[in-house]
């Protein structure tokens, strides 16, 4: 029988066990996959605790980046076939299709095909990040050459696609992290500077001065700092937060503050809707074809390591590039 990795309670890396379940028939719309890897993502830690922005039906699964294999199609699925290589991008809940499993049932909307040759660990980590961007910088903020671009964060899968994204475009990326331990690294993906922050719930508050006026802002981080990202955005500039790593409340700025776009953008907007997700897709294979995106996968870990795995994502001093799950 097919093992998962499920949580009855909420709490830490403890709370994840390797269990075996049966994975039913897809229905309509539907895909069984093998899963042969997983992208990981800090949206599954806090879903783990209870922190994420829905909150999870116990006992639960995680997970909703993966590549494998399809078993099999369910009613109503055309263009794929069993023995295809795909990746699945998060465009649903982890309570109703995780993927932290060796097999598992999915949209088949939620379906790209893997580039020729590319494996399974780098098919699970490319997309989510350069999908994220992507919507970001050309679906909601139209991005020019030339535009100074803050990636706060920036150490992260998400972060390091900014800035090849935005180098490919011609944009000069500002990269923030809250220790100078990366800092080569962020230059080789594409930063024209680095500035260290400290902790991500503390940053100083001369962080608006030291990153100078942004046209854009791509803010993984939330919290008080929101209010120096505004401050430090030129007038008709733009602020998304994306995630929340501060773990701490994100007051909507008010004041003499330049008159700036604050917005909330989730993946969701381009991976649930076809049309954004077959120009991210477009945007992507491009990338991947001219060498101008290389995806950075940071560290493999086993199936049945699953804890280390949740305790590394959430260390401060975690590497860049993206972290995965090896199933097979």
């Amino acid at each position: 029988m097919p093992r998962a990795i499920r949580f009855h309670t909420l709490g830490g890396p403890e709370v994840l066990t390797v269990e075996e379940l049966p994975v039913r028939s897809p229905g309509p719309g539907e895909v069984r996959i093998r899963v042969d890897a997983v992208g990981l993502n800090r949206a599954e830690v806090n879903f783990r605790r209870g922190t994420y922005v829905e909150a999870p039906r116990l006992p639960a699964g995680l997970g909703t980046e993966a590549a494998g294999e399809i078993l099999e199609l369910g009613p109503e699925v055309d263009g794929w076939a069993p023995g295809d290589a795909v990746s699945v991008v998060p465009s649903f809940s982890q309570n109703d299709y995780p993927v932290y499993a060796e097999e598992a049932v999915v949209p088949a909307r939620s379906l790209v095909r893997r580039p020729e040759g590319m494996d399974a660990v780098t098919g699970a980590g490319v997309w989510m990040p350069y999908v994220t961007v992507y919507g970001m910088v050309a679906e909601v903020a139209r991005v020019r050459p030339g535009d100074r671009v803050v990636v706060t964060a920036a150490a992260n899968s998400i972060g390091v696609a900014a800035l090849q994204v935005l180098r490919s475009l011609g944009a000069t990326p500002v990269a923030t992290t809250p220790t100078d331990a990366h800092g080569d690294a962020l230059r080789a993906a594409g930063a024209a500077e680095v500035v260290v922050t400290g902790p991500y719930d503390s940053a100083p508050d001369s962080l608006g001065d030291a990153l100078g006026k942004a046209d854009l802002v791509l803010d993984a981080v939330g919290g008080p700092q929101v209010a120096q990202l505004v401050r430090a955005t030129v007038p008709g500039g733009t602020v998304l937060v994306h995630g929340g790593l501060s773990g701490l409340p994100t007051p909507l700025p008010g004041g003499a503050y330049a008159p700036v776009w604050l917005r909330r953008y989730l993946v969701s907007e381009i991976t649930r809707d076809p049309a954004a997700l077959r120009r991210a897709e477009a945007f992507v294979r491009a990338g991947l074809t001219t060498g101008a995106l290389v995806p950075l996968i940071d560290r493999i870990f086993a199936f049945d390591e699953v804890r280390e795995a949740h305790e590394y994502i959430d260390s401060p001093d975690r590497a860049p590039g993206k972290p995965v799950l090896r199933v097979r």
